[in-house]
């Protein structure tokens, strides 16, 4: 909750070096919820002081300075332009969530300043990084430490049979939370089909002053937008995400948060050459981040 994301760039932009600034973000919605809110404080819409840059949707200009992509577009921009000529800074945000893409940009964003551009500023950013072993992987970089702006969570445990199915055990755990708690509620299971049984199940069974939002990757830029915005007056959001509602997004009104403690991520088989989806405990670091969306704008 300090504002990592968006304020940083901006302080950046009016007191950094001179030079484009590249944000990498792990996830298409935070990038894009992250340029809309950069451009939104400097009174602009993006494509302007701000832009984005993503598979199939960008918005740039020859008048951005502060670029977001995510860390597959960053790895392509470094191997077309290995002095990444015109960039100033390059930040890694949320880096705590360890992709090949993240990795393997840092690698050569080192490589770059190390070989090429002894000038390029590299700032790695994080709620909950292992900061030690970062910062000697960076050569003993300074460490910056802000408590950032975050309210009281209570933590409670509900056990599920081990036989239950994950997409009972949330919705019982929502109509339970909805029934004695107020604020609205962001649900994370495991991926898109959790997601869909779970609405299903609740459908009809909340309040009329209860709004059901799935949020995941593959929906359009519309519906996703529609779930992260606050609910109207007077009624309450039942969000139902996977972790791509983890990081760099605030929903505002959700005081509750339900997590399945699983997520859904691809493994390699060398042996067969394929990379399949499996279902897989979340780490401790996610389940922290995941908490912390119950107190982003409040108790």
């Amino acid at each position: 909750g300090a504002g990592k994301t968006t304020l940083v760039p901006l302080h950046l932009l009016e007191r950094g070096p001179p030079g484009r600034i590249i944000l990498l973000e792990p996830r298409r919605l935070a990038a894009r919820a992250s340029a809309f809110r950069m451009a939104s404080l400097l009174g602009e819409e993006p494509g302007g002081t701000v832009g984005y840059r993503m598979r199939l949707d960008t918005k740039v200009s020859a008048k951005t300075r502060i670029e977001v992509v995510t860390e597959g577009v960053f790895a392509r921009m470094a191997l077309e332009d290995p002095e990444l000529a015109g960039i100033s800074t390059v930040i890694f945000d949320e880096f705590h969530e360890r992709s090949l893409d993240a990795d393997f940009g840092l690698a050569l964003a080192l490589d770059i300043r190390a070989g090429l551009r002894e000038d390029l500023n590299i700032l790695v950013m994080s709620a909950t990084l292992d900061v030690a072993r970062i910062a000697a992987l960076l050569g003993d970089a300074p460490v910056i430490e802000s408590k950032g702006r975050a309210y009281p969570v209570e933590i409670r445990y509900q056990a599920r049979p081990p036989q239950a199915r994950i997409e009972d055990s949330v919705a019982d755990a929502v109509r339970a939370m909805l029934a004695t708690e107020e604020g609205s509620i962001l649900a994370f299971l495991p991926g898109q089909a959790e997601i869909r049984r779970t609405a299903e199940r609740l459908e009809g069974r909340v309040g009329d002053d209860t709004d059901i939002a799935p949020l995941y990757g593959n929906l359009t830029r519309a519906e996703q937008d529609a779930a992260i915005k606050p609910a109207p007056a007077g009624r309450r959001k039942v969000v139902l995400a996977t972790s791509i509602a983890e990081t760099s997004i605030t929903i505002d009104g959700v005081t509750i948060v339900i997590d399945s403690g699983l997520q859904r991520q691809p493994a390699y088989e060398p042996a067969t050459g394929i990379t399949r989806l499996e279902t897989v405990k979340v780490s401790r670091a996610a389940a922290d981040q995941r908490a912390g969306r119950a107190g982003r704008t409040a108790p």
